[in-house]
């Protein structure tokens, strides 16, 4: 059964350099293998509160974001035979107080700063390899179970990915929402959620192409947001405990077309244009439409 969780990491190192790992417990997926401390955002949390959560949970640290390193996705096949999706959303972090301890009871039972020279000969989730540039590891192959996609939970957790494109002009693209989703008639950031078995930029990427037609690059990432709502209502009229993860990238469209909405009828967006930032200024935008706006303009005023 494809299954899909969202989690948060922090990189934190002393001043010699050294990082800090977590091993993972016999009651965790993949027991003995090192990883990043962090973990599952849980439904109506900000990730930049779960990484500082669960830091603390595993390390004893309390610790401070000091940046957002990366956004990734990667498919594993558990135990049990799932298959699982996770989004991982990588922070840089400090520790600002606590002690170094273990975790007891939970899916870590050790905690150790490690020496860069030193990681190469522990068993790292690759995930973990990946963020720290060492060889990625392949875990135990365990037989994918039959069933496919899991039924439609009454809570959902969503995570999307979202851009804030400009053309050489210097002009922003916005999609308008289509009636019958929440938000209807705004202008928004183009993107949307991301597939079963899709990194957030794949999934911005062909998203940009869906709702407006345009091909872009990404240059950075600007910021990790949250929006909270445990009595949506979408298209269909059911009511859903709705929690949306949304990632935005600062993207450039080097040859800017007409954007013109290519996704099937029924969509969630209905129109996408390209406007100035004074004319985007008089539209009725969304919170991150907002969001990319402000990110766009502290470019210019840096």
């Amino acid at each position: 059964m494809k299954i899909r969780r969202v989690g948060a990491y922090g990189v934190s190192r002393d001043p010699s350099g050294w990082i800090l790992l977590a091993r993972n417990s016999d009651a965790s997926e993949f027991p003995g293998l090192w990883t990043l401390p962090g973990g599952g955002v849980e439904q109506g949390e900000h990730p930049d509160d779960a990484v500082i959560r669960e830091f603390g949970e595993e390390t004893g640290l309390e610790v401070g974001i000091t940046g957002l390193r990366d956004v990734t996705a990667d498919v594993e096949v558990l135990p049990n035979g799932n298959l699982e999706h996770t989004d991982r959303i990588i922070y840089d972090v400090l520790p600002v107080g606590g002690s170094l301890r273990a975790e007891v009871g939970g899916t870590t039972d050790l905690v150790e700063w490690v020496a860069p020279d030193a990681l190469e000969a522990l068993p790292l989730m690759p995930f973990t390899a990946r963020v720290l540039g060492m060889p990625v590891p392949a875990l135990p192959a365990y037989q994918v179970a039959n069933g496919g996609v899991a039924a439609r939970p009454a809570s959902v957790q969503r995570f999307s990915a979202y851009a804030a494109a400009t053309d050489p002009a210097g002009r922003i693209l916005l999609t308008r929402i289509a009636a019958g989703y929440p938000g209807a008639g705004l202008w928004h950031a183009p993107g949307g959620g991301t597939d079963h078995g899709e990194t957030p930029e794949q999934a911005l990427h062909r998203e940009l192409a869906e709702e407006t037609s345009q091909h872009g690059r990404v240059i950075s990432l600007l910021g990790v947001s949250h929006r909270y709502d445990p009595a949506a209502v979408g298209p269909e009229g059911t009511p859903v405990d709705w929690h949306v993860i949304r990632v935005l990238f600062r993207v450039v469209v080097d040859a800017p077309t007409e954007p013109i909405v290519s996704e099937a009828a029924g969509g969630s967006t209905d129109a996408a244009a390209w406007f100035s930032l004074r004319e985007a200024d008089e539209l009725e935008l969304t919170e991150l439409a907002r969001g990319a706006l402000t990110g766009i303009r502290a470019e210019t005023a840096g």
